[in-house]
């Protein structure tokens, strides 16, 4: 079953964020993911207000996406992510509805 990696980010310092927009992709790709929403137009119509970037990356499996977090390449990329935005990630299993 896939599984949505689901991403709340605010950017403060948006040259060092581009590090890690450079290098995430690729380990991303390691473990099948595919980027499916990154940045462009949201709106928050209940809850917190809007952050300024959310992504939605789909893996062919729940399993795959926690492996891609926790993998040596994620990390590497999270490294210049870490103190110049904050993120809220949140990694939630798909379903096949009843026919």
């Amino acid at each position: 079953m896939k599984a949505y990696w689901i991403a709340h980010v605010n950017v403060t310092e948006p040259t060092q964020y581009g590090e890690y927009t450079a290098r995430a992709p690729a380990a991303f790709a390691l473990f099948g993911g595919k980027l499916l929403a990154r940045g462009g137009r949201s709106e928050a119509l209940e809850g917190r207000p809007t952050p300024q970037r959310s992504v939605v990356i789909e893996f062919p499996s729940y399993e795959q996406a926690l492996a891609c977090y926790h993998s040596a390449e994620y990390q590497d990329a999270c490294k210049h992510r870490q103190g110049v935005a904050q993120a809220e990630v949140i990694i939630v299993e798909g379903f096949e509805p009843q026919a």
